[in-house]
């Protein structure tokens, strides 16, 4: 990543104009700060263009302010006392454009290349990626017009796509037309800035496990442990917006689990996790095993409640199997598989010792009692390990930014068979 990262918001005229604030505010605000640790310590410059329509939902003044820089509008486009030609400047400039919301209209004219305004015109000056987020009424998106200029859009290289979501549209239509949440766009942001519009995972079938496991005493009682599942969401976010075909397994948790461009499929038990993993496994090409399953459970689960008297002093307990362990005995040639490792104190020991035991291609190495890493944080850092012992630090960032690192380093290691793993040790 490059230590500037300019973004110019290119805003159109619909409803969802207001949720581009947000998204403009949290880059802004990085950039003002001059330490962003979302986006692994670049500055942020953040740049927008407002159209026509679009000043009909929203002020160039509310854009400008939380830009900190004027906004550009037609007006600035056709000005004859400038020196350079404004879109020539705008599109030479940015490393990302952002079109949010994206109109029926603006889509129609970039489908086929037509420039009539500051936009359009910018788009054609400029060879940076391009993120679209559309928001219309339900009839409009569906359109067979609509989506044949959406699907020759999505065709072309330098375009990535947040597709709209369901929900309540200001229109009253319940439906799908949605703009993505703000929190999306950002993430998708963030993951453009790292691979530069890479889609290397094109073809790549990945799944991912994430979160932790309950093992029931009772119906409201558990064996559990602290994951949150924001490690396994990071590595999915990541592997959608880098083109993979992700599945995404979690146990129970409170975070956002609707991540566009990802299938989920949600768990409590290490036995559902484990079906569910087995399921899928044969048409995978990475597994990534995120998740922190339970390591032992009840040996008896009551169907009802227990008194608080009837709690047994002393709780027998029996053996999870070793997930990714039983499903390194079935890998193939071309599969890789990637386990983490929560630890504290020396992380890399064990995690080398868990590496070579359940025969896995790498392992991520992560510290939970240091502050601003393992379970619940925002951040993390790790050691990953690959099955030749090479071990490569992974500092502090983000988990998006981590997880995108992650990547990088599964990317880069030799298909290979390893050696058969031992499903009965933990």
């Amino acid at each position: 990543m490059t230590e500037s990262a300019r973004i110019l918001f290119c805003v159109t005229g619909g409803i969802a104009a207001y949720k581009v604030c947000e998204v403009i505010s949290t880059l802004a605000k990085l950039g003002v700060q001059g330490l962003d640790t979302h986006l692994t310590g670049s500055r942020v410059e953040v740049r927008a263009i407002v159209t026509d329509g679009a000043q009909r939902f929203i002020t160039p003044l509310t854009i400008a302010t939380l830009c900190r820089h004027p906004a550009y509008t037609d007006r600035d486009f056709w000005q004859a006392d400038r020196g350079r030609p404004l879109h020539i400047e705008l599109g030479e400039w940015a490393d990302l454009i952002v079109i949010a919301p994206l109109t029926a209209n603006t889509l129609a004219k970039l489908a086929y290349g037509l420039a009539d305004n500051l936009l359009t015109n910018t788009v054609l000056a400029s060879t940076c990626p391009i993120l679209l987020a559309p928001a219309m009424n339900t009839d409009m998106w569906e359109q067979v017009t609509v989506q044949r200029n959406w699907q020759m859009v999505n065709e072309l290289d330098r375009y990535h796509a947040i597709a709209p979501g369901a929900g309540l549209l200001a229109c009253d239509r319940l439906g799908t037309g949605r703009m993505a949440e703000p929190q999306h766009v950002v993430s998708h942001i963030r993951s453009l800035l790292h691979t530069q519009g890479d889609r290397d995972l094109v073809g790549q079938r990945v799944l991912i496990s994430a979160g932790g496991t309950r093992e029931a005493i009772d119906p409201v009682r558990f064996i559990g442990n602290p994951a949150t599942g924001k490690m396994g969401v990071a590595l999915a976010q990541a592997a959608a917006h880098r083109g993979a075909t992700v599945t995404l397994v979690c146990g129970p948790t409170m975070i956002d689990l609707d991540v566009p461009g990802v299938h989920r499929v949600q768990v409590v038990s290490a036995d559902e996790m484990r079906s569910a993993l087995h399921d899928r496994f044969a048409m995978t090409d990475w597994l990534i095993m995120a998740a922190a399953v339970a390591d032992v459970r009840p040996a008896q689960c009551h169907i009802t409640k227990l008194a608080k008297s009837d709690l047994p002093a002393n709780l027998p307990l029996t053996d999870v199997p070793d997930l990714v362990a039983e499903l390194a005995t079935h890998k193939q040639p071309h599969q890789r598989i990637i386990g983490f490792a929560a630890q504290t104190g020396d992380i890399v020991t064990p995690a080398q010792q868990k590496l070579q035991r359940k025969g896995l291609d790498a392992i991520v190495a992560n510290p939970v009692d240091r502050a601003g890493a393992g379970f619940g944080s925002d951040t993390n850092e790790a050691v990953f390990i690959d099955a030749q012992g090479q071990q490569t630090p992974l500092p502090s960032a983000s988990k998006l930014i981590l997880a995108h690192r992650i990547l990088d380093q599964v990317q880069a290691l030799p298909v290979t068979q390893p050696a058969a793993a031992n499903p009965g040790e933990p």
